[in-house]
């Protein structure tokens, strides 16, 4: 059955992690509104390319233009299933944007699943909805993750963490796993 899912996205978000849930969302089915804040529908956004070459952290590169397919200024949680959070840059300042964290809590409340990944947990904790709660994310967000009264999943950078309606991954390496059990929540 197909599921309408809302994926809140802003410049320089991760390029994988937005493109190939994007995508492969969509191609099994689903519908997926892409949306960012101060931006609609046919504008884009910038995105970055993270990888894990050798350094103490992973490197930054340019991503492409990703074009939005809908408008963030209508999106209401009660006309969507799910909600996708990409990592990168923008969910750092996208946890600034009180109506970002008011869609992430209201999604929450009403237990439709969520998929965050990498730095997308600094959404799901700037909003709140961690306490209690087992949650994984890029390593560098694991405090973040447990001031927020979260636990932190430390999981491989290629596995997801499933609690109740959230699952989450620390980094694109994970979308097998991520999707798949993203996939399974949209089933129930």
């Amino acid at each position: 059955m197909s599921k309408k899912i809302l994926m809140l996205v802003g410049d320089y978000a991760e390029d994988y992690e937005t493109m190939v849930p994007f995508q492969a969302l969509q191609m099994i089915g689903h519908q997926v509104d892409a949306v960012c804040p101060d931006k609609a529908k046919g504008d884009f956004i910038m995105t970055a390319i993270h990888d894990f070459d050798g350094a103490q952290t992973y490197s930054e590169k340019p991503g492409h233009r990703f074009v939005l397919n809908a408008d963030f200024a209508a999106a209401q949680e009660e006309d969507y299933d799910a909600l996708l959070i990409p990592g990168g840059r923008a969910p750092e300042y996208l946890r600034l944007n009180e109506k970002v964290l008011e869609l992430v809590r209201a999604f929450d409340q009403a237990r439709k699943p969520i998929a965050a990944v990498c730095h997308g947990a600094q959404l799901l904790a700037a909003a709140d909805v961690l306490k209690g709660r087992t949650c994984s994310a890029y390593p560098a967000c694991a405090p973040e993750v447990r001031l927020s009264g979260g636990y932190f999943a430390d999981i491989g950078i290629d596995e997801a963490y499933v609690d109740d309606n959230l699952v989450t991954a620390p980094a694109w390496p994970a979308h097998p796993q991520w999707l798949a059990k993203f996939a399974e929540l949209l089933q129930r």
